[in-house]
């Protein structure tokens, strides 16, 4: 069984930083891709940002020169660093990763069970 499990979401001011963690845990073989997407009240779904295994990234323009995301593949961690928030940025953050279990030839997308990120004075 694999899970990825959040953490670091909460409220803060317009400017302000939060950092959001999300460990894969469980029967894994491998990740590949890990990312962040996000779902703001009355939107959909949206990617924000993704690494690759060897630490390429991609970026949302929208939160570009202002998130950072970085992984620990020891720890089959990723990290989502958020700084100069602002309140659009306000929404449920949810942690992706392309993970092959030892159970599965095959890849499969599991999901974080998301963390409110509120911004706001």
């Amino acid at each position: 069984q694999v899970q990825l499990v959040e953490s670091g979401g909460g409220l803060v001011q317009p400017g302000g930083s939060l950092r959001l963690s999300c460990a894969a845990s469980g029967s894994i073989f491998s990740i590949n891709v890990m990312g962040w997407y996000r779902r703001a009240p009355g939107k959909q779904r949206e990617l924000v940002a993704f690494i690759t295994t060897s630490g390429n990234t991609n970026y949302a323009d929208s939160v570009k020169g202002r998130f950072t995301i970085s992984r620990d593949n020891a720890k089959n961690t990723v990290y989502l660093q958020m700084n100069s928030l602002k309140p659009e940025d306000t929404a449920v953050y949810y942690c992706n990763a392309q993970i092959r279990p030892y159970s599965d030839w095959n890849v499969g997308s599991y999901w974080g069970q998301g963390t409110q990120v509120t911004v706001s004075s």
